[in-house]
């Protein structure tokens, strides 16, 4: 799908800082005071308009959340939606994913969540897949011990590849489904991906796995 660009979106993005965190890596291993509580902070990794981040702080007060998006002209849209309704435990950063160690210390996070990230279905862009094993090595890097994933994808192929790479990188696998949508789990909060594919009839593959103290 082409990204429709929108040149007034970084301007935008400058406007808000009480939302969209400027010079994040300042408050890096001070992120409860950005917060101004004690809560633990869950991230989610390619938020893009930021459907499911805002619908999870909104459910779950006592925890803090940052969506974090690369994409200017898609991160605007969650920046809209929290300008319309503001929620004093969400936080957006437009960043690049893969530095996440410049604007994170370890035992800042609790948990990370992906969702419907890019398959990267080439072999040789094995390394760009968020599953790879040196992005497991950045997420450890940043989350408490016995931290999480949290990972949700409509491509089967990628999720098979993921489970392999937690599994072979040591994580625990805590839940697996394979067909969330039809499945007994509760309090769902779908991605505006996972609104389009799941209407489709197309199957929405879960898991969470933790990281092991060593």
């Amino acid at each position: 799908m082409r990204l429709r660009h929108k040149p007034w979106a970084k301007d935008k993005l400058l406007q808000y800082p009480q939302y969209v965190v400027q010079n994040p890596e300042t408050i890096k291993g001070k992120w409860n005071e950005e917060f101004q509580n004690d809560h633990p902070l869950h991230i989610e990794v390619g938020t893009g308009k930021g459907q499911f981040i805002y619908g999870m702080a909104k459910a779950n007060p006592e925890i803090n959340y940052i969506g974090i998006e690369m994409q200017d002209s898609v991160i605007v849209s969650a920046l809209d939606k929290i300008i319309e309704d503001p929620l004093p435990n969400l936080k957006l950063l437009n960043i690049d994913g893969t530095n996440l160690q410049e604007y994170f210390a370890k035992d800042d996070v609790e948990r990370v969540y992906l969702n419907f990230s890019d398959p990267w279905p080439k072999k040789r862009h094995e390394k760009r897949r968020l599953t790879y094993k040196t992005f497991l090595k950045l997420y450890e890097d940043i989350l408490v011990d016995n931290g999480e994933i949290h990972f949700k994808t409509d491509n089967q192929g990628l999720f098979e590849y993921s489970l392999r790479s937690f599994s072979e990188y040591g994580l625990l696998l805590k839940f697996v489904s394979l067909d969330l949508h039809n499945s007994d789990f509760e309090n769902n909060i779908m991605t505006e991906y996972e609104e389009k594919f799941s209407s489709r009839g197309q199957r929405i593959y879960r898991c969470e796995v933790q990281y092991q103290t060593k």
